[in-house]
């Protein structure tokens, strides 16, 4: 069985960007100050501006380090952080030059990352605080008169492309990953709303098999006991052949019966036994054949070298009969068993000679209710995709190009079972 992994909360994910897109904008920030240190191009007080860097630096050590403990990242944390950028961008405008500095637009950044990723209430709160801070910065900052006015116009236009550069990159990057986890979670709700359907499916089905499995019960001893009695009433050897394979059919749906409830009580247990996947194979294939006894099959293992092991859960097995008893329904003769595997999975084909799968119900074969078949009522294959998915695999059925139906059966190898004697 795969172990489920719970997905990372929405928010968690955002602080994570967030926190690589303040890297990167304090790199830039950090090389654009020390660039403009090393060559004397501005009059900045450069110890509050690197005191402003270093505060930066170390908020974005303490929320890389926060991000990797298991405390769950709430909206209003989230909140914060984007707050406390937007002061550190304002303390850096006071000290080079305030509301005449071009970066001043970076403004927008966080409270776009706010509006696309907060409840409005936060946003309109960051907003506020982005406007007092523009609005100070317009009375009160650290000048730069002692510049060329020349050269602060020409590199006041050179900064506003930058800052735009800046700017639109981030938000495209935000944006982008944000549609992208918007997509994720939404294919999740619609994969959660179909297991919810089939798992109520499957509780309706579960319900109506118990009860039949508790009233078949009894007419099956009473067959049993006419059937032993007419076998000592009667000896004519034909008869006593009909009546022989008649008392094995019933003997083996006792036995599938009992077979229901230890494979109930096993899976209340959860007890699974790691096996060679040709012996679990072989197993099967025998019980079908008692099952089925008009039907031929050929049993082939393609891989060479040591055979992996798997650990069936007792649902699984019956998944793979009613596979078996689809395909010998289709077709009793010459059925193609095969198994292969990788690394990772291990692959099982049952191939028929049978009519194909019909291109008008392709999409809705597996689906509770749903046959090819004139009797029946279509949920032995919906069972066993319900079982083989509860293991971690998939079920396929294709049209084979040479006629007949290929059934493909992928399941998860069991890497702790492998390398046993």
């Amino acid at each position: 069985m795969l172990a489920s992994v719970l997905p990372v909360s929405a928010t968690r994910q955002n602080l994570w960007r967030l926190t690589l897109v303040r890297i990167l904008v304090l790199a830039a920030q950090a090389g654009s100050v020390g660039f403009a240190y090393l060559t004397h191009l501005l009059p900045l007080p450069w110890l509050p501006l690197s005191i402003t860097l270093a505060c930066s630096g170390v908020l974005c050590a303490i929320t890389s380090m926060r991000l990797r403990a298991s405390l769950p990242v709430t909206e209003l944390e989230y909140a914060l952080q984007l707050a406390c950028d937007l002061l550190i961008h304002s303390v850096l405008l006071y000290y080079s030059g305030g509301s005449t500095n071009p970066f001043v637009s970076y403004y927008l950044v966080p409270l776009t990352i706010a509006a696309v990723t907060l409840p409005w209430v936060y946003s309109v709160a960051l907003s506020g605080l982005a406007l007092v801070c523009y609005t100070t910065l317009l009375v009160r900052f650290y000048p730069l008169d002692t510049f060329p006015i020349i050269a602060r116009e020409n590199m006041q236009i050179y900064g506003m492309w930058l800052s735009f550069a800046l700017a639109a990159g981030v938000i495209t990057f935000f944006a982008a990953r944000m549609a992208e986890e918007l997509r994720r979670q939404e294919q999740l709700r619609a994969e959660r709303r179909e297991e919810g359907l089939r798992d109520q499916q499957l509780l309706a089905v579960a319900t109506e098999a118990a009860g039949a499995a508790h009233e078949l019960g009894t007419p099956l001893a009473t067959m049993s006991v006419l059937l032993k009695e007419m076998r000592q009433d009667h000896t004519d050897p034909a008869l006593q052949e009909d009546l022989g394979i008649l008392q094995d059919q019933v003997k083996l749906c006792k036995e599938t019966l009992q077979q229901l409830v230890r494979a109930a009580e096993a899976n209340r247990r959860m007890a699974v036994v790691n096996r060679e996947v040709t012996d679990w194979l072989s197993e099967a294939l025998d019980r079908w054949h008692l099952m089925r006894p008009e039907s031929t099959y050929r049993f082939e293992c393609l891989s060479p070298g040591s055979v992996p092991w798997l650990a069936p859960p007792p649902d699984l097995t019956q998944a793979l009969l009613n596979l078996l008893n689809n395909a010998a329904d289709a077709c009793p003769e010459g059925l193609e068993v095969q198994v292969d595997w990788n690394t990772e999975n291990i692959f099982i084909s049952i191939r028929d000679h049978g009519p194909g799968v019909p291109l008008a119900i392709a999409e809705q074969i597996g689906k509770p209710f749903i046959t090819t078949k004139g009797k029946g009522f279509g949920l032995g294959l919906f069972l066993s995709k319900a079982s083989v998915t509860r293991a971690g695999g998939s079920v396929k059925l294709y049209s084979h190009e040479d006629g007949g139906t290929l059934t493909e059966l992928r399941l998860p190898r069991d890497a702790r079972g492998d390398g046993h004697e």
